[in-house]
């Protein structure tokens, strides 16, 4: 299947593919899809609410069936080492038989930048990403892997979970926010050039201390609260002297936390 689209007097031909987006009414998942959908791509929203559970396999075969690419931004947030390496490692076993019994040609991984840093080791949650990596590039199916920073709604979600009334605590991160949308985009992207294992590291524009960055979102929402800065066990030193940040070769894509701000 092809559509065309022009550009000036340049009309151009894509290949359409049917993309099935892992944990498709997430955050993350949604923008993919929306970003996937406009591209004129068919889409397989994968969710436990439409009856697909990476961690069983339940639903798999029927939603990789006739799919292209599969994009898995599915998550399981635990700090607990064990149970995060646990998960995640099962659930990419999981993928990768339904993705070879449906003859899905790529995997798309979302993760996290420097997941795999020593620094970080006591993160949990990290080592359970750091350990999806590692079952994708094992599997024999044609991947990429996209890490990305923390995004700008970091720091939304963090005041939604850690809220207690008028306080909410705050990581002490530095870090570069990249804006979801822009991630999604670079996700689908990803999709459409095919299999190229580690893609480089995606990041915004302009390094931001988490709880400053915050506390100004939460004022242009007009909304009042208390935050505290807290430091995250036995990686709180390195999360706040650049551990977060990412190296050499990484890309850097807009927009601003101000641009950003000013769109919503």
């Amino acid at each position: 299947m092809s559509r065309l689209t022009r550009t000036g007097q340049n009309v151009l031909t894509e290949a359409m593919m049917r993309i099935a987006v892992l944990g498709g009414t997430g955050l993350m998942g949604k923008l993919v899809v929306t970003a996937a959908r406009d591209a004129g791509h068919d889409v397989v929203i994968a969710a436990r609410s439409t009856g697909v559970d990476i961690s069983t396999g339940m639903g798999m075969d029927a939603a990789f069936d006739g799919v292209d690419a599969v994009v898995d931004v599915s998550d399981h947030v635990t700090n607990n080492a064990k149970k995060a390496v646990a998960f995640f490692e099962s659930a990419a076993e999981n993928i990768a038989k339904a993705e070879r019994k449906a003859g899905v040609k790529h995997h798309v991984l979302l993760s996290i930048v420097n997941c795999d840093d020593p620094r970080l080791k006591a993160f949990g949650y990290y080592q359970g990403k750091a350990a999806q990596e590692r079952a994708v590039e094992a599997s024999g199916i044609p991947f990429t892997i996209l890490r990305s920073t923390q995004w700008f709604e970091f720091g939304e979600k963090t005041v939604s979970v850690m809220g207690f009334g008028p306080v909410a605590l705050v990581p002490r991160m530095l870090s570069r926010p990249v804006a979801a949308k822009t991630v999604a985009r670079s996700l689908l992207n990803c999709v459409e050039q095919g299999p190229s294992g580690r893609a480089a590291d995606l990041a915004g524009p302009e390094d931001l201390e988490i709880p400053a960055m915050t506390r100004t979102i939460l004022q242009r929402r007009g909304q009042r609260k208390l935050l505290i800065p807290i430091s995250v066990p036995g990686a709180g030193k390195a999360m706040r002297s650049g551990a977060l940040l990412p190296g050499p070769g990484s890309m850097s894509a807009g927009p601003t936390l101000e641009e950003w701000l000013s769109a919503r």
